[in-house]
């Protein structure tokens, strides 16, 4: 049973933070993917071939993927609030630097950039969570959180679409506009980061002292399988932990592959115009957005981490092989629509397994490890989509390595599901943990 303590503190605590964490996560996911829409128009102004624009894409998690580890053990020791406010300014202020990009090799180095300011935010916000939220809440949490993803896709297509048609104006191409219009919030949201996260539950002023005590204490009683005091280094040679890594990277290819080229393979299909093939991108991401707290919801209740992300990963492949066997199709869509349920079922059922295995400063070093590792196939994805494309006129032959990787990485979240620390523990997820005496 719930005690009215625990309704009480965790009704606070969702309120406090989980908003505040999506409208963060929202512009975050906006500036790392809205090349999407600026190549309606970039690609031409700039004469940007597939293959540079895949290339373009998918560099960014180069640099991302090598700043992750050292940024969440930064996080760890200097603190989320402080750390996170950093980030968001200067990743802000980089996005919005895009807009003067001319040349490849310039559009390479700013993706770089970007990548290396975007670093920990993810990573550093799923260690947050695990910090304030007991198992039993946190896959919701994840998913209110994870909702980010498909909501910047509902506001960047309207948004991207009218910024899109201010081309010309004080001497400015439309997708100039995009760049510096959409990376300015992140630089007024660091500073309010500053004001708005509490570190830990002990320095949280809105709850009351017998709710710090609850919240603490069930924290650190949890996950008895996890490991509290490894140290981040010996974190980092856990082979299981390299393990996880390898769905992540199968979800991460195939959901940035859709993400960063579904507006192109859209007008593709359709024959649509900019304004409607942003309108339509934005649809796609609304009609998906209910699934993120349906998924987290029914993961929490059975305690069933491993099978629903492998069920988001094998709604993927399937997605992947009807684009390849539909290359010409309005079936494509229907594809691109399977692809797109990859995200809601796998981001908050996957990132509860990282927990359930180490804790404290090791789970920071173990997340940020996991993302660099998935960050990799955020390059591979869009990157083979736009040279398989380039080389053969074809995206099929892409869409058929992509399908493959995701039947890989749901195979991979299947045989986990038979280790102790990954099993479903029902007995102990009814509503959430009792409370600490």
């Amino acid at each position: 049973m719930t005690s009215a303590l625990e309704t009480a503190t965790m009704r606070l605590v969702n309120a406090r933070l989980l908003p505040f964490v999506f409208v963060l996560y929202t512009f975050n996911f906006l500036d790392r993917t809205n090349i999407g829409f600026a190549a309606l128009q970039m690609n031409a102004d700039l004469g940007f071939t597939p293959a540079v624009f895949g290339r373009g894409a998918g560099i960014f998690f180069i640099a991302y993927a090598l700043c992750e580890v050292p940024s969440n053990l930064i996080i760890a020791r200097l603190g989320a609030r402080r750390w996170i406010a950093l980030i968001m300014v200067v990743w802000g202020l980089v996005a919005s630097a895009m807009y003067l990009v001319h040349t490849p090799l310039e559009f390479y180095g700013m993706r770089l950039l970007l990548g290396v300011a975007e670093a920990g935010f993810f990573p550093g916000i799923v260690y947050y969570v695990g910090t304030w939220f007991p198992a039993s809440y946190r896959a919701r949490a994840l998913a209110i959180f994870s909702m980010a993803i498909p909501c910047s896709q509902v506001l960047g297509g309207p948004l991207s679409a009218a910024l899109l048609k201010l081309n010309g104006v004080m001497h400015l191409a439309g997708w100039q506009w995009l760049f510096l219009v959409e990376g300015l919030p992140s630089v007024v949201l660091g500073f309010l980061v500053l004001r708005r996260l509490d570190d830990r539950p002990g320095e949280a002023e809105w709850l009351g002292s017998e709710q710090r005590r609850w919240l603490e204490g069930t924290l650190e009683a949890e996950a008895p399988g996890a490991v509290a005091h490894a140290s981040p280094l010996r974190a980092l040679g856990n082979p299981l932990v390299w393990v996880l890594a390898m769905p992540w990277f199968a979800i991460y290819a195939v959901g940035l592959g859709y993400t960063f080229w579904s507006p192109l393979l859209i007008r593709e299909a359709l024959g649509t115009s900019n304004t409607a093939t942003a309108m339509i991108v934005g649809a796609m991401g609304l009609a998906v957005a209910g699934l993120y707290p349906l998924a987290g919801r029914l993961s929490d209740r059975l305690d069933e981490r491993c099978l629903m992300t492998a069920a988001g990963l094998g709604s993927a492949c399937l997605g992947c092989v009807g684009m390849a066997l539909f290359p010409h199709s309005l079936l494509r869509m229907i594809a691109l629509g399977l692809i797109a349920l990859n995200f809601p079922l796998c981001m908050a059922a996957f990132w509860c397994l990282p927990t359930r295995l180490l804790k404290g400063p090791s789970a920071a070093a173990a997340i940020a490890l996991i993302n660099a590792i998935g960050a990799c196939g955020g390059f591979f994805g869009p990157t083979i989509i736009g040279s398989l494309k380039q080389a053969t006129g074809s995206d099929a032959g892409a869409f058929v390595g992509l399908g493959l990787i995701a039947a890989a990485g749901a195979g991979v979240c299947v045989a986990l599901r038979r280790l102790p620390v990954f099993k479903p523990q029902r007995a102990a997820v009814t509503r959430g943990a009792q409370p600490a005496t």
